[in-house]
C-alpha cells in the first residue's frame, strides 16, 4: 500500500526528535578521557566521522566539536612561544598588596628597611618612607601581640628555657619541647630572678603550667622560675655540659700534641748538639723535663677522653640504665675529674669537675622521668621491669648489626605477643623524654638572622617575630609529623588561617 508523502515526511521527523533526546545524554555523560579519544580519531582520521559517531552513539556534529577541541589544543601546544616576556598572570597591585609584601620582605626574606624601599622603588616604581615600613610593621605587630597573649599554653607539658643576647642586652626565650612553639620572647634590661619571675607569670596567666622545665645551669633563670612556680621542677640542659666536657678533652689532646712535637723539636736540637759538641747540662734537664710533662699531658688526656666517652654513652645517654646506676657512675667521673685537675695545673678540669659536682640532681633528672615510664609500661603489660629495661637498652644498638637482630630475637621470645607492643611503648617514651633545650638553640639561630638587621629590638617587633615563627609552617624536618603543619598547629592539634590572613589580609591566589 503506498503511503502519503506528507505521512512519510512527519513519520521522518519524529523519528528524529526521539532519537536526539538520548543521543544528547549518551553525549554530556561521557568522560572526558572518552572525548579526548574521539577528537583523537577524527583528528588520526582513521574512521569515518559517521562510523566514529555510531560506535558512541552520538551526533556527527558532536563528533565534530571534539575534533575541533583537539586540533585548538595542538595548535596551542605547537605554537611559537613568546619567551621570558610571555605574561603568566595579572596581579592586582593594592595598598593592602604592597603592605603584604613588606611584611613578607622582613620576615620571610629578612630585608632591611632600606632594601624595602629600594626594591619598590626599582621594581614596582613605587616611593615610599622608610617611616612607612616602620608604621606597617607596628600596626600588624598590635595585631600580632593580641593573638599572641590569646593563645591557651595549658598543653605545654615540657617548657625549654633559655637566654640570648642582642647588643649586650639578653632576650628571654621559651619553647615548648613538644611543638617549638614559642611562648615566651623578651627583650630585657637585666637576666636576674625578679625578670625572670615576672615573665613567667605573665605565661602563667595563659594557663603555662608544665610538668617540668629545661634550661642551662643559669642562676637568674633557676630562680625566677623556683619563685614563682617552686612546685616545678628545672631539669639541667645535657648539651651544654657535655659541650663543655668536650671542649676540655679537646684542649687537653691538643696540649698533648703540642707536649710531643716539642720534646721532638728539643731532642732533634740536643742530637745535633751532641755532634758539634755543644751538648750541655741545661739541655738534658730540659729533655727530662719535656718528656715528663708529655708522658703527664698524654696520659690525662688519655683518661679524660674515656671518662667523657663514659659520661656520653653510659651516664647521659637516653636509652640507658636506671637512674641509681647512673648517680653512680656520674660519681665516679666526678671522682676521677678531682683526680686529675691537679692543685691549679689544670683550671679548665677543675671548672668542670665543679661544674659536674653542682649540676648532678638537675643533669641526671630526665634519668628518673624515664624510669617512671619504663615502670608504667612494666605493669601496663605485667612483664618484669628489667625486661622493659632491656628493651629500652635495645635501642643504643644500630639495628644493621648483628648484635641488634641476636637481642630482638631474644626479647621476642620472652615476650611473645606483647613483644611489638612494648616496642612501640618504649619508643614513645624515648620520643617524649627530652634532655636538653636545643629547640630553643635552633629557634635562637633563626632568630639571629633577624636581630643582626637592628639596633635595638622593641617589644613590638619581638612579638611579631614570635607571632610569625608560631604560625608559618614546617617546609622540612626531622621529625616527619612537623612537616607542613606550624607550631601552633602542633600545640593546639587544629589548624588555622594563614599568617597574613590572620594578620587581616587576604592573600592573592591565582585564578
Amino acid at each position: 500500500m503506498a503511503v502519503p508523502s506528507r505521512v512519510r515526511s512527519l513519520s521522518a521527523g519524529d523519528l528524529h526528535r526521539q532519537n536526539m533526546t538520548p543521543a544528547l545524554s549518551i553525549a554530556a555523560s561521557l568522560s572526558p578521557d572518552i572525548r579526548q579519544d574521539i577528537g583523537i580519531q577524527v583528528l588520526s582520521r582513521s574512521q569515518p566521522i559517521s562510523h566514529i559517531a555510531t560506535t558512541h552513539q552520538v551526533s556527527r556534529k558532536f563528533v565534530y566539536h571534539q575534533g575541533d577541541k583537539a586540533r585548538q589544543a595542538l595548535d596551542e601546544s605547537f605554537a611559537p612561544s613568546q619567551g621570558d616576556d610571555e605574561v603568566l598572570f595579572h596581579l592586582p597591585v593594592t595598598k593592602n598588596w604592597l603592605f603584604q609584601l613588606i611584611l613578607g620582605l622582613v620576615l620571610i626574606c629578612h630585608s632591611s628597611y632600606r632594601g624595602i624601599v629600594e626594591l619598590l622603588r626599582d621594581l614596582f616604581d613605587v616611593s615610599i618612607s622608610v617611616g612607612t615600613v616602620h608604621n606597617r610593621l607596628q600596626a600588624s605587630a598590635e595585631k600580632a601581640v593580641t593573638i599572641n597573649q590569646s593563645q591557651d599554653l595549658s598543653g605545654i607539658d615540657v617548657g625549654l628555657h633559655d637566654e640570648i643576647y642582642h647588643a649586650d642586652k639578653p632576650v628571654l626565650v621559651g619553647v615548648d619541647a613538644a611543638s617549638t612553639y614559642c611562648y615566651l620572647l623578651e627583650n630585657v634590661e637585666h637576666r636576674d630572678e625578679d625578670t625572670w619571675g615576672w615573665h613567667l607569670l605573665n605565661v602563667m596567666a595563659q594557663g603555662f603550667d608544665p610538668d617540668y622545665t629545661i634550661a642551662d645551669a643559669g642562676s637568674g633563670l633557676r630562680a625566677g622560675q623556683k619563685a614563682v612556680m617552686p612546685e616545678t621542677a628545672c631539669h639541667g640542659d645535657v648539651f651544654h655540659i657535655q659541650q663543655q666536657f668536650e671542649q676540655v678533652a679537646n684542649s687537653l689532646a691538643h696540649q698533648a700534641q703540642g707536649a710531643t712535637t716539642r720534646r721532638g723539636k728539643l731532642e732533634q736540637k740536643i742530637a745535633q748538639a751532641k755532634l758539634t759538641g755543644k751538648m750541655t747540662q741545661k739541655m738534658t734537664i730540659q729533655q727530662v723535663q719535656a718528656k715528663r710533662r708529655e708522658v703527664g699531658l698524654v696520659a690525662r688526656a688519655r683518661d679524660v677522653k674515656i671518662l667523657l666517652q663514659w659520661f656520653e654513652h653510659d651516664v647521659m645517654t637516653l636509652a640507658g640504665p636506671a637512674l641509681a646506676v647512673r648517680q653512680e657512675l656520674y660519681d665516679f667521673i666526678v671522682a676521677e675529674l678531682k683526680q686529675r685537675a691537679g692543685n691549679k695545673s689544670y683550671p679548665s678540669i677543675r671548672k668542670l669537675r665543679t661544674a659536674l659536682h653542682n649540676q648532678r640532681d638537675q643533669l641526671l633528672a630526665f634519668a628518673g622521668v624515664l624510669d617512671q615510664k619504663l615502670a608504667d609500661i612494666a605493669q601496663y603489660f605485667q612483664l618484669p621491669l628489667q625486661a622493659v629495661r632491656d628493651v629500652c637498652l635495645l635501642h643504643r644498638k644500630s639495628n644493621t648489626s648483628n648484635a641488634y637482630w641476636e637481642k630482638w630475637n631474644q626479647l621476642h621470645t620472652q615476650m611473645s605477643g606483647k613483644f611489638h607492643g612494648v616496642m612501640q611503648a618504649v619508643e614513645k617514651a624515648l620520643k617524649e623524654t627530652p634532655r636538653a633545650s636545643s629547640m630553643v638553640e635552633n629557634l635562637n639561630s633563626r632568630l639571629r638572622n633577624y636581630f643582626f638587621l637592628r639596633r635595638s629590638l622593641g617589644d613590638d617587633y619581638l612579638s611579631l617575630l614570635q607571632f610569625f615563627c608560631n604560625h608559618r609552617c614546617f617546609n622540612r624536618s626531622r621529625v616527619p609529623e612537623r612537616v607542613g603543619k606550624s607550631p601552633k598547629q602542633l600545640l593546639t592539634g587544629q589548624p588555622h588561617q594563614h599568617w597574613l590572613e590572620l594578620l587581616g589580609f587576604k592573600r592573592f591566589q591565582r585564578a
